[in-house]
């Protein structure tokens, strides 16, 4: 005999599963002999002290050397080799062995197994197997191998299970898998030629699997329920607050895995499904409890407080695919089902916090909210209604604040409340930025004491814009401001309607009039509204501001040209402001008879701007001028500061001390409602340079006008302004004109791109295009679409008429 070298796995065989192996060389005169050694230890550790002994019991002792292994294991060898082993002889050695692994997993017995012993089990197995047949006994054995489980899971697995109950059933669960698998584990050893050789030939479950499988069929499936209703119990309690063994059930779930050789569908059908049932009954009665007697903050921790419990519960020894079930039933359960009663909860719901500015309760909501799809639709409604609600109230409380503009200054705060709460308690998300946009587009675009929202914006950056205005600011609160004010006009509807008021009557005011605080800020505000609004949109009011530009550049120039051209000089101070016509608002032009000496000043201008150019011509709009006039009273000289249709006509009573109605009138060539204005100014306002009689308030033709030389006052400079006309109405039907405009340009435009479509189609597509600008009327619509079949642009087809064709 002769014994090889030490090395790692046999060459010559397919598979080797063993860490090391010695090759032990049996020479004799008939055959030469291999066979090998398992030197490893073979069974796992076990966490508890009984499977710990167990398996020390298990293990081969190796304490002897390894020349006497080799003797016994040789005399062994030798001795069954020379003669057939037959089954029923080597099955009855295989016993004694698999009846000596059961008494020590029994705790019957504490010899452990011998070197000898576990040897000659090996090699009784190998030789049954490498017999010619008719005595290859593989089959035979990979049948007695499953045998061998069944009976001993029948007559002592499943009777010591099934006399216990609750923990002690878990408990003896565990410690009866872990037992089972170190069955496995040994008896696969013993077979383990059968495994390598006869299973992977034929392609049959293997040894371990089959021990596993045996598990499953005959322990796993008949203890499956009560296992599973035992591990609710202790769930449910752990729910109400009393302390369990967690790693119990991790070990009993754990098996549940096991047995399923790594996948978890039977977790799934016989713990999971259960678990879900259970978790939606317990907290669907506690959600019906808790919504009756708590508020809705104190409502909210207690869903945070479960939800993350049961996170927990997860971590700890739930298998993590169960994580998103488990917590969408309990969200279901606590949340979405009782959604709009806790939403909605007097005095502590969503309008209650967003009344007390509770930013933690509402972060908390959105938090809990956030996880469920479209959960957040309830909490965006209430949102919604709770700022209309406010905006609306704010409209009903502040009537006669529509004129002093404390109002939008009111919408200012209110935005940046809610503003507030959308970016810092709900995260910026974009539901709760539609809900603010929509809700202020509600009240926004309401009438407030017979003023629109486009106009009452535009007059408060008016206001801000002005010098002297209500609104006094510093630079940086200027332009905040108004980055503010341009946040609401986006909310806006008719933002035309705000473009023209604001061009016509405050813009070109407070340039004509030099009223603007910063030039600079009237440029921001018009960048800001470009952004906004597109270029189209600031074309004209940037050309309103280019061309105060070049208006002072003109004025430069014009008193060069006076002090270049002595025999020019009109004699008076002249400021004259030149603008492009398609830029400014169109202004009546009347052909007031001027004085001589302002006659004598539009002479000396025209033949300057001659000078520069003879192309163009020039208009003069009169309403629109200030004279600077020296009133020379009894008292003392006042200068008075007045528009131009003031000055020519107390400069009238320089030739006359009493003027009867109808001698003004003729003298100035005016209308009678312009007379009026401007008599009114002069004799019935606070500073009365005229005495009118008869002595009331009304000016009627049958009037007479005297100077008054006992006009007196505390200041020596007055400001007389004409009574302002009411232009809203004629704003008004100018932007109505504009639209009509608009709709023909879009409609045509749509059809000339699709040439043929169908009425609703055409009318959809054209809202969208004017929606940046205006609002547009369904019916306005339909009305520009006939009036342009009319003037042959569209016509409609024969066989459709609701189908329009565009006529090139």
């Amino acid at each position: 005999m002769e014994c090889g070298k030490v090395y790692r796995g046999d060459p010559k065989q397919p598979k080797q599963r063993h860490k090391y192996k010695r090759i032990v060389k049996l020479q004799s005169a008939r055959f030469v002999f291999l066979c090998s050694l398992r030197l490893s230890v073979l069974t796992p550790s076990l966490s508890r002290k009984s499977e710990k002994n167990n398996q020390n019991n298990l293990s081969p002792p190796f304490n002897a050397t390894f020349r006497v292994c080799i003797a016994i294991f040789c005399r062994g060898c030798v001795a069954m080799g020379r003669k057939i082993v037959e089954f029923d002889q080597g099955w009855n050695y295989m016993q004694k062995g698999i009846d000596k692994v059961k008494r020590i997993l029994e705790r019957l017995s504490e010899i452990s197994f011998s070197a000898e012993e576990y040897m000659l089990l090996y090699t009784t197995i190998y030789n049954m197997c490498i017999q010619k047949p008719p005595y290859d006994f593989s089959r035979r054995l990979y049948k007695k191998y499953k045998e061998i489980f069944d009976e001993y899971i029948k007559t002592t697995v499943l009777p010591s299970l099934r006399e216990k109950h609750d923990e002690f059933l878990l408990r003896e669960l565990i410690e009866r898998w872990l037992n089972h698998k170190v069955m496995v584990r040994w008896l696969s050893r013993f077979f383990d030629y059968l495994d390598r050789y006869f299973i992977a030939r034929l392609s049959l479950p293997g040894l371990e699997e089959v021990g596993i499988t045996c598990f499953r069929d005959s322990v796993y499936m008949d203890i499956r329920a009560n296992a599973t209703k035992v591990m609710i119990a202790l769930i449910d309690k752990e729910r109400e607050g009393e302390q369990i063994d967690r790693s119990l059930l991790k070990n009993v779930l754990g098996i549940f895995i096991e047995i399923d050789f790594g996948e978890t569908s039977k977790y799934q059908q016989d713990f999971e499904v259960h678990l879900l049932e259970d978790t939606a009954d317990y907290y669907k009665s506690k959600a019906t409890k808790w919504i009756e007697i708590d508020s809705c903050p104190d409502y909210m921790l207690k869903v945070e407080d479960c939800l993350r419990r049961e996170r927990d519960r997860v971590a700890h020894y739930l298998h993590c695919s169960t994580e998103p079930k488990l917590v969408e039933k309990v969200q279901h359960e606590l949340l979405v089902t009782h959604a709009n009663q806790l939403l909605e909860k007097e005095n502590s719901g969503c309008h209650a916090l967003l009344k007390d500015n509770k930013v933690d309760d509402l972060s908390r909501m959105y938090r809990l909210y956030h996880e469920i799809p479209k959960g957040l639709d309830p909490v965006a409604n209430v949102f919604k209604q709770h700022i209309t609600g406010e905006g609306t109230s704010l409209i009903q409380q502040t009537e006669e604040a529509a004129r002093n503009q404390v109002l939008v200054r009111k919408f200012i705060e209110l935005h940046d409340k809610y503003m507030a709460y959308v970016n810092d308690c709900f995260m910026n998300h974009a539901l709760f930025h539609k809900a603010l946009k929509e809700a202020f587009e509600i009240f926004c675009n309401k009438t407030v004491a017979g003023s629109s929202s486009a106009e009452l914006l535009a007059t408060f950056c008016d206001n801000i814009l002005k010098k002297g205005g209500s609104e006094k600011l510093s630079d940086e609160g200027i332009e905040e401001t108004l980055e503010k004010v341009i946040k609401l006009l986006a909310y806006i509807s008719d933002k035309d309607l705000f473009a023209e008021f604001y061009r016509r009557d405050l813009l070109a005011r407070r340039l004509l009039f030099d009223k603007s605080v910063n030039d600079d800020h009237e440029k921001c505000i018009l960048t800001k509204l470009k952004q906004q609004c597109g270029g189209q949109f600031t074309s004209k009011m940037e050309g309103m501001v280019v061309d105060l530009t070049l208006a002072r550049d003109n004025q430069m120039k014009f008193e060069k040209y006076l002090q270049d051209n002595s025999h020019a000089n009109p004699g008076i101070d002249l400021t004259v402001t030149v603008l492009t016509t398609g830029c400014w608002p169109s202004y009546k032009s009347f052909d007031l008879n001027l004085p001589s000496e302002m006659i004598r000043c539009l002479e000396v201008f025209k033949g300057f701007y001659e000078t520069k150019t003879k192309h163009r011509k020039l208009n003069w709009i009169y309403s629109l001028g200030t004279c600077h006039v020296i009133g020379k009273f009894e008292v003392k000289n006042i200068e008075i500061v007045v528009p131009t249709y003031l000055a020519a006509a107390l400069l009238l009573f320089n030739n006359a001390d009493r003027l009867s109605y109808s001698e003004i009138m003729t003298q100035l060539n005016l209308a009678h409602e312009d007379i009026v204005r401007l008599l009114h100014s002069l004799s019935c306002a606070k500073y009365k340079l005229l005495i009118k009689e008869p002595d009331n308030k009304v000016i009627s033709q049958h009037d007479v006008f005297k100077f008054n030389y006992n006009f007196t006052d505390k200041m020596r400079r007055i400001k007389i302004p004409l009574p302002p006309a009411d232009e809203r109405k004629k704003v008004i039907e100018d932007v109505d004109k504009d639209r009509r405009y608009a709709i023909d340009a879009s409609v045509v435009r749509v059809m000339k791109s699709r040439k043929l479509l169908g009425y609703q189609q055409l009318v959809s597509e054209c809202v969208e295009q004017l929606s940046r600008l205006f609002k547009p009327d369904i019916k306005a619509i339909k009305k520009r679409i006939e009036d342009l079949i009319t003037r042959d642009y569209l016509e409609r087809d024969e066989d459709n008429p609701n189908t329009f064709k565009y006529l090139a």
